[in-house]
């Protein structure tokens, strides 16, 4: 089995960065100069996806027309000799043989429904899932996230969940994962699971590592969360269908190679325009000496 498809849940309202928000989705925010969903994107195609699916809503149709052609603003660079930014715009589109759609969302019911609302166009497949909040940086030493999933799900042929060590003190903020055999797996880049934990304290948590936003998923999920079976805010949530589909099949926590950064948090998302800034190095040498008097300004 090969992954060829990856869901885009992209239909949420992004009210924790109102006001901008109410008239840009929050998917388009930039990070340095390539808004969200972009790094997602390229994240997916780089590591051999087909098709990308956007699980999406009303008011969310800039999200295709960012990766569609701009014929009037190509002809205008064109014209202008602006040849790099010209380049620029046509590599937004996706690569030849690749392709990116649309479904819609119909009713803000979880996760677990959106990834649901893709099961026509997935089909009897296994599908990798996405979240565009979860910014996942490597550098050119090492693969894209995803890339990385794909090909340990080359070798299991399981359901893969990206973890990410977090302080024991913040596992009520996250998804953990209980390990089969914490012994075996620790220190190990696969960990089997043996079940998960929506949110727990700290003193009951059974481990510090947490789901993050990229899933590779069997299509045996699909009628565990067709059931209808609502869960935590009445919606229809992922964790609770992984949880099921351990009844069925072995489901795997991956130990990620980057850095995450949080980008459905304000904090988070300053945070990762700061770290991929600092990347640039036309940005670097302006941004060095003002952060240091920043830091000075406040000592």
């Amino acid at each position: 089995m090969t992954i060829r498809t990856a869901v885009l849940p992209v239909a949420g309202l992004g009210t924790r960065f109102l006001p901008v928000t109410k008239s840009i989705p929050k998917e388009m925010l930039p990070v340095v100069d390539r808004p969200l969903i972009q790094y997602v994107v390229e994240e997916a195609f780089t590591a051999g996806i087909e098709q990308v699916v956007l699980v999406s809503s009303s008011g969310k149709g800039v999200l295709e027309d960012h990766f569609d052609s701009h014929v009037e603003l190509e002809m205008a660079l064109a014209a202008k000799g602006k040849d790099e930014l010209l380049q620029l715009v046509k590599d937004i589109a996706p690569p030849q043989g690749k392709s990116i759609s649309a479904v819609r969302q119909s009713a803000p019911l979880g996760l677990g429904h959106a990834v649901l609302c893709a099961r026509p166009v997935v089909g009897n497949e296994p599908f990798a899932v996405l979240l565009p909040d979860d910014l996942i940086w490597t550098d050119g030493s090492t693969s894209a996230v995803l890339t990385q999933m794909v090909e340990q799900f080359d070798e299991i042929q399981a359901s893969l969940i990206a973890v990410m060590e977090v302080s024991p003190s913040q596992t009520n903020l996250y998804g953990v994962i209980d390990p089969y055999d914490p012994e075996l797996d620790d220190g190990n880049d696969i960990i089997r699971a043996k079940g998960f934990v929506e949110k727990p304290s700290p003193e009951v948590a059974p481990s510090n590592l947490a789901l993050i936003g990229r899933y590779i998923l069997t299509p045996e999920i699909f009628p565990l969360l067709a059931n209808g079976k609502k869960g935590a805010g009445g919606e229809i949530q992922l964790t609770d269908a992984i949880s099921a589909l351990l009844e069925q099949q072995s489901v795997f926590g991956y130990r990620f190679r980057g850095v995450r950064y949080d980008c459905g948090d304000k904090t988070g998302y300053q945070m990762a325009n700061l770290a991929l800034s600092l990347q640039r190095s036309e940005m670097r040498d302006e941004l060095l000496p003002f952060i240091k008097k920043q830091l000075a300004d406040w000592s």
